[in-house]
């Protein structure tokens, strides 16, 4: 007779799930020290009360490629840009509206920068949620 012999069961290498785990645990360790905690007398801006409103100084534009300034109707970027004093061409803030199309966006930007403005930033509103 033959005698069945018994299989011994495989053990899981648990050595190298223990190496990946302890390399994460490194990574982390030196991926954390690498930037500074914000001092705790610190306290952050809070943003969400924040009303809708366009901000100070910002050139609107809407949907049909109309542009305003402060309520003011504005022809064009160099006219508007031509208005502005050396140091409000620095930075030219531009709160396009939401359906603005990318095409219309990117002219109205390239304009503001051929008429002398230094910096185009554009204001956009974050969801935060």
């Amino acid at each position: 007779m033959r005698r069945l012999e018994k299989a011994k069961p495989q053990r899981e290498p648990t050595i190298a799930l223990i190496n990946i785990v302890f390399l994460m645990l490194v990574f982390f360790m030196v991926a954390g020290t690498l930037s500074l905690p914000l001092d705790p007398a610190l306290t952050l801006v809070q943003t969400r009360s924040l009303d809708g409103n366009a901000p100070p100084r910002a050139l609107v534009v809407y949907p049909d490629g109309r542009l305003t300034y402060e309520g003011q109707a504005q022809s064009d970027a160099a006219t508007f840009v031509g208005s502005l004093s050396e140091e409000e061409r620095e930075v030219v803030r531009l709160v396009p509206d939401r359906t603005l199309s990318a095409v219309t966006l990117v002219t109205l930007t390239r304009d503001l920068r051929t008429a002398g403005a230094q910096r185009v930033v554009l204001v956009t509103q974050r969801a935060l949620e």
